[in-house]
């Protein structure tokens, strides 16, 4: 990986409704504005419940009406992870103790998706995977209030 390319993982629980979005809408933001050779923008899950699967159809169709496409596939976080990318944002919580579980000293800088949100939205991105069409949309909503700050800090 050349020195100036920037990496981001977004970590959910299963990697098929927050964090694939997270990835989808950076992604989006990224070649819009001609910028995907500079950064690599992946995904990953605390768990491995749902490992080869697509992003949840809810959350697909609910990014796609607002034009951005979920194309990976879920996978699990590894020790690894926590190493290879410079930026490592959890969803919740909950992701955040994960992550520190799995690899108490990462060298990338781990932080939740909420730190780059301004004003009153929650701490944690709520998990919509249980719940109704309104929490699909409300994740949509912070991811996309965070990624042009976080696409901001990547580029620094």
């Amino acid at each position: 990986m050349m020195s100036e390319t920037k990496s981001v993982l977004f970590v959910c629980l299963g990697n098929i409704c927050r964090s694939p979005t997270g990835e989808g809408i950076l992604l989006h933001l990224a070649q819009q504005q001609d910028l995907e050779s500079r950064l690599l923008i992946d995904s990953a899950g605390t768990s491995g419940y749902h490992v080869g699967q697509p992003a949840d159809l809810r959350m697909t169709e609910c990014a796609s009406r607002r034009g951005y496409r979920l194309l990976s596939r879920s996978r699990q976080l590894t020790h690894g992870d926590l190493h290879e990318f410079d930026l490592v944002i959890a969803m919740d919580r909950s992701n955040q103790e994960a992550i520190a579980a799995i690899n108490s000293e990462p060298t990338a800088t781990v932080c939740l998706l909420s730190d780059f949100l301004e004003g009153d939205w929650p701490v944690d991105v709520p998990d919509p995977y249980y719940g109704g069409a309104d929490g699909f949309e409300e994740v949509v909503d912070m991811i996309e209030a965070a990624c042009p700050k976080i696409l901001a800090q990547l580029l620094e």
